[in-house]
């Protein structure tokens, strides 16, 4: 009898202590995993995409070994092991779907912005591209002159992996391979055409055809003699017969000198990045260095720079807040215009004032600097009968211009969000403000107009940070101009930051990665420190709610 109650009282038991039933939610989670980990069609998507991956990662590797990169080596294997050992597990299904979007964000946010950041504390720009050793090469290679009782050297023009390499045998029948990166260097598997060498293995040998079409890139091809720059280089006039030429300039390593043999100065390696001379005149190409906060500094206190950078900036600022101020307006007032309900044709209307937003900015951008054309635009020959009212040319009223074509091009945004906004407000909120004797003046200062902050206030922050970078609006209807032939940097009066860092990169003679680099981690401080502030002041809006 015991033991029979034993019996039920266990089974109770058991009943009891079953799992409870899953939610709709759970079970299509579990589904879910269930389908992300099993599967044979999974597993082989799997297998074949991580063999992809790997595959790439390792020759990625081998080329970087050729380039002695061992940090980037050490990045690649050490991301690599990780993606395969989050795929191939069991119990990493969080990770499984985190792993590609923490890895896009890597390569194109963090990385980007700590490169960028880099290159603002290098002096990385024209006549610094390169390092010492290449710079070295180069200026060596600028000034070589032909030896006069050079002797002649049987030259075979070869290719391989679209690299042009000279086979040279010389006159004592020595057999040696080059091209303008790698020093000539012996090799004793030549294919010979009675005493001149012609084909060698893994190369492809030019025919004369070739060689004439070729011909320019030949010419000037330069192969090193030597580990040793002094040593001269190697050069063909014709494709079959090399000379060796001598460079003027005498390059002494250990005292880190550069010697013009034909005038006697000598030019210092100074830590500047290029050799110098006693004088301040420098030898170009130099080198990439690390300048420290030299270029931030400079963009300060650099009296040149510093003077278009104040009216830039300031310029900067306008262009924003005003485009973001009268783009909300506009568009909220057309909002609670097209959202009375006594209105005929609201959806009518509704899709007109959205069509601005529909073409693409660039497209627009261009249409409007074709219509203020000052000779030929539809504004002053059709509209003004022909007038000559410099829009675009004049430094006040280009600035107009752009202000007015951005309201055209940001009022539909605004238009569409407030209109959602208006319409999320319960209309009870204002019944009831009528019915106490506001007015409508009051019931939407005091009413809609806060309510609408809660949801409007970070979309007007971050169209701030757009048009503070607004790249495409600047470059395409101005280009930053009219040009301000006073600033030692190419900058216009209707340049932004952000296309006078553009200029500075990558137009005029001279172009300055380091000085525009150091100016992007100026303008990303600002834009983070400005959004930073107005998120915490619109958090006082969320108690509105």
């Amino acid at each position: 009898m015991s033991s029979t109650t034993e019996n039920v009282s266990t089974g109770r038991e058991a009943v009891l202590e079953e799992p409870p039933k899953l939610t709709p939610k759970q079970r299509r989670a579990s589904n879910i995993a269930d389908a992300a980990s099993g599967g044979i069609r999974v597993i082989l998507v799997k297998i074949v995409a991580l063999g992809l991956l790997d595959a790439l990662a390792l020759t990625a590797i081998f080329i970087l070994l050729g380039q002695r990169e061992w940090l980037v080596i050490g990045i690649v294997v050490v991301a690599t092991g990780l993606i395969n050992w989050v795929y191939l597990g069991k119990r990493k299904l969080p990770a499984k779907y985190l792993t590609p979007g923490v890895i896009f964000l890597l390569i194109f946010q963090v990385f980007v912005l700590g490169y960028t950041a880099y290159i603002g504390f290098t002096n990385y720009g024209t006549g610094h591209n390169g390092t010492k050793d290449q710079a070295v090469s180069a200026l060596m290679s600028s000034a070589l002159e032909r030896v006069e009782d050079s002797p002649t050297y049987a030259v075979t023009v070869l290719e391989r992996a679209g690299t042009l390499n000279l086979l040279v045998t010389d006159p004592d029948g020595e057999v040696s391979v080059g091209n303008a990166e790698t020093p000539l260097s012996p090799v004793d598997n030549a294919e010979f055409d009675g005493d001149k060498a012609v084909a060698l293995d893994g190369y492809e040998t030019l025919s004369f055809q070739e060689i004439l079409a070729e011909s320019d890139a030949i010419t000037a091809l330069s192969v090193p003699a030597s580990e040793d720059p002094n040593d001269g280089a190697l050069r063909t006039p014709d494709g079959s017969s090399g000379y060796l030429y001598v460079s003027t300039l005498e390059y002494d390593e250990a005292a880190g000198t550069m010697t013009d043999t034909t005038t006697g100065t000598v030019y210092t390696d100074n830590g500047t990045g290029a050799f110098t001379a006693d004088d301040g005149e420098q030898l170009l190409p130099g080198w990439q260095i690390v300048v420290g906060a030299d270029n931030f500094v400079r963009a300060l206190t650099d009296e040149s720079i510093r003077g278009p950078l104040v009216y830039v900036t300031i310029w900067t600022f306008v262009f924003a807040i005003v485009s973001v101020a009268t783009t909300f307006f506009l568009g909220l007032f057309l909002a609670i215009v097209f959202n009375d309900m006594r209105m005929r044709g609201r959806k009518f209307y509704r899709v007109l004032m959205i069509l601005p937003y529909a073409f693409p900015s660039f497209l627009s951008a261009l249409v409007w600097a074709g219509m203020m054309n000052e000779s030929f635009g539809f504004i002053n020959q059709v509209l003004l009968g022909g007038a000559d009212v410099p829009w675009l040319t004049d430094p006040t009223l280009a600035k107009v211009s752009i202000l007015i074509v951005n309201l055209w091009l940001g009022f539909p945004y605004m238009f569409l969000v407030c209109t959602g906004a208006l319409q999320s407000i319960p209309e009870e909120l204002q019944e009831a403000a009528t019915v106490d004797g506001a007015r409508p003046w009051a019931v939407f200062r005091l009413i809609k107009l806060p309510l609408l902050l809660v949801s409007v206030a970070p979309l007007l922050i971050a169209s701030f940070a757009f048009n503070f970078n607004n790249f495409n609006l600047i470059y395409m209807l101005t280009n930053g101009g009219p040009r301000d032939a006073s600033a030692p940097i190419p900058v216009g009066y209707t340049d932004i930051l952000i296309s006078m860092v553009y200029k500075v990169a990558f137009t005029g003679e001279t172009r300055d990665y380091g000085l525009a680099s150091a100016f992007s981690i100026i303008i990303f401080a600002i834009v983070a420190i400005i959004a930073i502030i107005s998120f915490r002041r619109t958090k006082a809006l969320e108690d509105l709610n």
